[in-house]
């Protein structure tokens, strides 16, 4: 089986997969538009900033399983891969420390305006009365908007600097929101009102794609500090720049709408040319602890696909109930060979479409029980016609999907 490492990985993680027996194909260098042309024969895609797209899934005719290396997977068209039944699994929480490190760095950055010290320095320019002038950071209101592992993260370091923490998801209740010793916020807006600092945690989909807009920038007071270490497509960049503009109000960012698909490249970003803007290279999860923990676990998930046929993080398959299943079959069954392929097909021969399916087997390998879920009720005949194996079932019982 071939396996396609289309981004950056190292040497130990790759010889961890070749030992699963696998013929690992090492290529960082590819891009978008490279991946298509090269994935014949591949049945399993690494991929971490590299975008896979509808026409790279489409390409790969033998591709089973696709992982992030990463939190999100925004960068992979999981519609394409759910039409043509290809697992897409990502690797959550395994950055949320490094990204948190750099949320605190770039504000710390802001306040005490570490970029231009370290530039007059090396102009030769000693300017310790402009230098001396930062607010500080203790009894600060630091707002956090999107609570999972990052956001929460980030909340601990910004309590252990003394600041009042105050976050906003639509997950968060109260009783989450005190065991992290955080106040919870109404709505994003409300965030803005209260805060000093504020600083964005919201993976991307459609509904946070440009949540923080005019109304959000209009709430926060002048001159507060608006970090984004996520996605920039989650803010409106129009209206940030009015607001580090007409409102002076300062920023952090380590994501920029545009960026390259390549580790370099030239880019032209007008917001970090502003006053009081500080930017980074979507570095945030980029520390080696960080991109070990990342690696290690998408070895986890091929090794766990390859010897249990399970696929952990699996961000592509339908939820519990989600199937479309109205009942289920419970077929206790001997364990010999023929015996589930008879009953799919009196299920087929009685046009009843299966939904989901799973066989567990008892001590001694003597008997299994098999639990089909049904898209319909099958007929009192198809039933009939199950149970009548008495030589391969020993029962079978229809109950109503849960």
């Amino acid at each position: 089986m071939k396996l396609l490492v289309a981004d950056k990985f190292s040497e130990q993680h790759l010889t961890s997969l070749r030992a699963l027996g696998l013929e690992v194909a090492y290529k960082p260098e590819l891009g978008a538009a490279d991946l298509p042309a090269n994935l014949a024969d591949v049945a399993i895609l690494v991929v971490r900033s590299t975008e896979v797209t509808a026409a790279a899934i489409d390409a790969g005719e033998t591709l089973t399983l696709i992982v992030r290396a990463g939190a999100g997977v925004n960068t992979i068209d999981r519609k394409a891969a759910s039409r043509r039944g290809i697992f897409v699994a990502n690797c959550p929480g395994k950055n949320s420390v490094a990204v948190a490190e750099l949320t605190l760095a770039l504000l710390l950055a802001i306040d005490r305006r570490v970029p231009e010290q370290v530039a007059d320095l090396r102009g030769g320019r000693w300017n310790k009365k402009e230098y001396g002038k930062a607010d500080g950071l203790l009894g600060k209101t630091f707002g956090v908007i999107g609570f999972g592992s990052i956001g929460r993260e980030v909340a601990a370091r910004a309590k252990a600097f003394g600041m009042t923490v105050v976050a906003w998801s639509r997950s968060l209740d109260d009783a989450t929101a005190k065991a992290h010793g955080v106040e919870r916020a109404a709505s994003p807006r409300a965030v803005a009102e209260r805060s000093d600092i504020a600083s964005v945690h919201l993976a991307l989909s459609a509904d946070t794609r440009g949540l923080l807009g005019e109304e959000f920038f209009a709430a926060l007071r002048p001159g507060a500090i608006f970090l984004n270490t996520a996605r920039a497509e989650v803010v409106d960049p129009a209206a940030l720049d009015r607001a580090v503009r007409e409102r002076g109000l300062r920023a952090g960012v380590d994501v920029h709408p545009g960026e390259p698909d390549t580790g370099s490249g030239s880019v032209a970003f007008p917001l970090v040319a502003l006053p009081g803007v500080y930017g980074s290279h979507h570095v945030g999860a980029s520390t080696r602890q960080a991109e070990n923990a990342i690696a290690d676990e998408a070895v986890r998930i091929v090794r766990s696909f390859l010897e249990r046929g399970e696929v952990p993080n699996c961000v592509n398959l339908s939820r519990p109930g989600g199937s479309g299943a109205t009942c289920q079959l419970v077929v206790r069954h001997h364990d010999r060979v023929g015996v589930l392929a008879n009953v799919l097909a009196s299920l087929r021969r009685h046009q009843i479409n299966v939904k989901e399916m799973e066989n567990q087997i008892f001590d001694g390998a003597a008997a299994a029980c098999a639990t089909i879920r049904l898209q319909s009720v099958p007929p009192a005949e198809c039933l009939a016609e199950i149970r009548g194996r008495s030589d391969e079932i020993i029962h079978a019982e229809l109950v109503p999907s849960s």
